[in-house]
Formats: C-alpha cells, structure tokens, sequence
C-alpha cells in the first residue's frame, strides 16, 4: 500500500491507474520516450489523488449529509450532457448500471460544489480598470486569425499519362510566373475545368487542405510557391493579400474578459485553500520512488 492521507488508504491500482492516465497524456502531447519520465508522472499521479482525497475529506467533513433532491438534479444534468443514460455509464466506464454507486460518486460532486461556493464567496465584482488590465494581460487570447488571400494553378491527375508530365508542365508554368507573366492569365490558360476556382478568396487557417495552407501561410505578399501536392494534385500559388492577426476591441471581449478574471480569482482561492489542507495533511508514501520501468 503506498499512499494513505489522513489514514485513508489510496488502492495501489488507482495510483497506477491516474499513473498511466498522466503517462499517456504526456505521450500523446509531447511524445515522451519511454520511461525516463515514469518518476515524474507516479509523483503527479499521487499528487493529484493526494488533493482529491483531501478535497473529498474536507467537503464530507463541512456537508456529512447532501439532499437527494441535489443529487438527482446533479445526476439528470450529467446524464443529460452525456447525450442519455447509456452513453453517461459508459463514459464512466460502468457497463452495468449500477445506481446506488453512481449516487454515492455525484453526492461527492455535490458536497465539492457546496464547498468551493463557500470558499469563492463572495466573489469581487471587477472595476473598469481591473478588466482592462486582465485583457492587457491576456491579449492573445483575443486576437483575430490572421487571414491570407490566394490565388492557385492547379493540375489533376486526372487523364494524365504520367505524374511526371504533369509535374514538368508545372514547372514550366512557375518559370513563366518568376519571369514576370500574368498569374491570372496562365491560370485560366491550365484552367482544368470551368467551375475550378483561381482565386480562392480570404481564408483563414483550418479552412483548407492543411498541405496548401503550410505552404500559402509561409508566403509572402505576391511570392509564387514552389510546385507541391496535394490529394487534388499539383499546385503552384501565389498570395494576393494578407490581414495579420490583431487584437480585438476591449468593448467587444468585455463579458469574456470578465468571465476570465473571475476564474483566475477562483484559481487562486482554490489552489490557497488546497495548500492549507495539505499543510495539517498526514500523508504517507511507503513507495517513494515507484515502480521500476520493466521491458
């Protein structure tokens, strides 16, 4: 048994279970190479169930007895999140409904709601002068997207002899275009059909084929790409204009400013407050370092 806080036992399968949950989160994000870090995540893992279990200590402590009028209205609102009761038991990974124990877990969620509102309140109501700076702040999280007009040569597959035909003819016409000739004239010349687009118009990232725009917002204003594929085919592009990402208007991004300052002032009542309880906590960890990487 390696975690007890406060004389409650911690199962060592949830301490491998949150484990492998951080192991593949880090994996997944950053790529983490085998086990080099496993120490580091076994130590976040325990830190994680240490504040859960003090958290969940604390509030039955303040609220021993929750209504069941609260715990239903609690459970409805999850079921109803999760699109139905059958797809909210298998989220929590329960395949046979089993009632009493789901009650129990959102009597949990229920005391912790109670607790934190009391150590919210009461929360401030911002001055003028206290959103601004939150904004200042925090500006790049109320930017426009930068946005790029492009203009494109393309040639399919399609009823070609060879890829490499294709390819040529593509080069030449980039040649022409560093030369000086007209975009807009040898575009309509390799026209494919005549529903294709040439200019294809403002656009902003996640709005096309993430090859093309890889290439297009590397681009410079009236720079001619180089001769690239996609699943449509061959490409030459050049970009015709192009707004930068700037910050929106403080009037316009108020209610969001507001609704982030109230959150970071949650923050740190929450992470005060989990402070002190690990302060008067006793915690013992009989397997300090974990488990060894084992291949």
């Amino acid at each position: 048994m390696a975690l007890i806080i406060n004389g409650e036992h911690i199962d060592d399968e949830i301490i491998e279970a949150e484990f492998r949950h951080i192991k593949g989160h880090y994996e997944r994000t950053l790529q983490v190479a085998c086990c080099e870090r496993d120490p580091e995540f076994r130590g976040i893992a325990k830190d994680n169930l240490t504040s859960r279990a003090l958290l969940g200590q604390e509030s039955r402590k303040r609220y021993p007895e929750v209504s069941d009028a609260d715990v239903t209205a609690r459970l409805t609102k999850l079921i109803d999140e999760a699109g139905g009761e059958t797809q909210f038991y298998m989220n929590i990974g329960m395949p046979m409904k089993d009632e009493t124990v789901v009650r129990e877990n959102v009597a949990g969620g229920v005391r912790l709601d109670k607790m934190l509102q009391e150590i919210y309140a009461p929360e401030p109501e911002p001055t003028e002068a206290e959103l601004r700076a939150c904004y200042e702040a925090n500006l790049k999280h109320y930017m426009t997207e930068e946005e790029i007009k492009a203009s494109h040569i393309t040639k399919s597959l399609q009823g070609a002899t060879s890829r490499k035909e294709i390819y040529q003819t593509m080069r030449d016409v980039r040649s022409q275009l560093l030369a000086g000739a007209d975009f807009a004239k040898l575009a309509e010349e390799h026209r494919n059909a005549e529903q294709q687009q040439i200019d294809l118009g403002w656009f902003k990232r996640g709005e096309f084929m993430e090859e093309f725009e890889t290439i297009a917002f590397s681009m410079g204003e009236g720079e001619i790409s180089p001769v690239f594929t996609t699943q449509l085919g061959f490409h030459v592009c050049t970009v015709t204009g192009r707004r930068p990402s700037v910050a929106l208007p403080f009037e316009d991004v108020k209610s969001e400013v507001r609704n982030r300052f109230i959150e970071e002032y949650r923050d740190k009542k929450f992470n005060a407050f989990l402070e002190e309880l690990k302060a008067t906590a006793k915690v013992e960890d009989t397997d300090p370092e974990g488990h060894n990487c084992g291949h």
